[in-house]
């Protein structure tokens, strides 16, 4: 089996957690990946982005939670950005990108019996409650965090990559004292995304599964 050989440094996988608790148990899961722990927000992950262009590793992809736009999502979806880009209203520096690849990842991952969706990841400088769900739903994401655009530039000349797992919804925010439960459930199934990510660049290649590169065509990145 591809997935019992050794993996090249240069075809391993390089993840980018932005939380300890997000590294903890994508390490627990995969244990063939280099796993770069970023720090939460946008300035840490753009100073992250820095370090992570000098770390070895075949593609680059930004695995963690991430909270629901759409009312009727459930903790523990799992989310492969086809686009990703910043929130337009907050004065960031304008970063929208396409994920090349992310059909493939989206399959390799239902394959592997989890609940995937593929659509629009929307980056923020806070957290995103209320009615601010609402607003950033407008953009065309079903799905918002706070690092992934601009961890972005650390692929460099690599594939990128986002998949990121629901944590909270519309319906069930963070803070809340039912979130416990939930929470358990969005940790397993960011455990098993991260086993099924790695098991998948394994056996197809981290080129093949993230794409030859890793900004489509059209991508404006400042």
């Amino acid at each position: 089996m591809g997935f019992q050989q050794p993996v090249s440094r240069k075809e391993r996988l390089l993840v980018a957690a932005p939380m300890h608790v997000e590294a903890r148990l994508i390490e627990s899961g995969a244990k063939r990946v280099f796993v770069h722990r970023t720090g939460m927000g946008p300035q840490r992950a753009m100073a992250a982005a820095q370090r992570l262009r000098q770390i070895g590793g075949g593609a680059l992809v930004v695995v963690g939670f991430c909270g629901a736009l759409e009312t009727g999502m459930r903790p523990g979806e799992v989310i492969v950005a086809d686009r990703v880009h910043t929130a337009a209203d907050e004065g960031h520096e304008e970063v929208d990108l396409a994920c090349a690849g992310a059909d493939g990842v989206a399959a390799a991952l239902g394959e592997a019996g989890l609940t995937v969706r593929l659509g629009q990841v929307v980056c923020v400088g806070r957290l995103a409650l209320g009615d601010r769900r609402g607003q950033l739903l407008q953009s065309g994401a079903v799905a918002v965090d706070m690092e992934s655009a601009w961890l972005a530039d650390g692929a460099g000349p690599r594939p990128f990559g986002v998949v990121r797992v629901v944590l909270d919804t519309p319906e069930r925010e963070l803070l809340r004292p039912q979130m416990l439960p939930l929470a358990l459930r969005a940790g397993a199934a960011l455990r098993r995304t991260a086993r099924a990510l790695e098991r998948a660049a394994a056996e197809q290649g981290v080129h093949t599964l993230f794409g030859a590169a890793g900004r489509a065509p059209g991508v404006s990145v400042p």
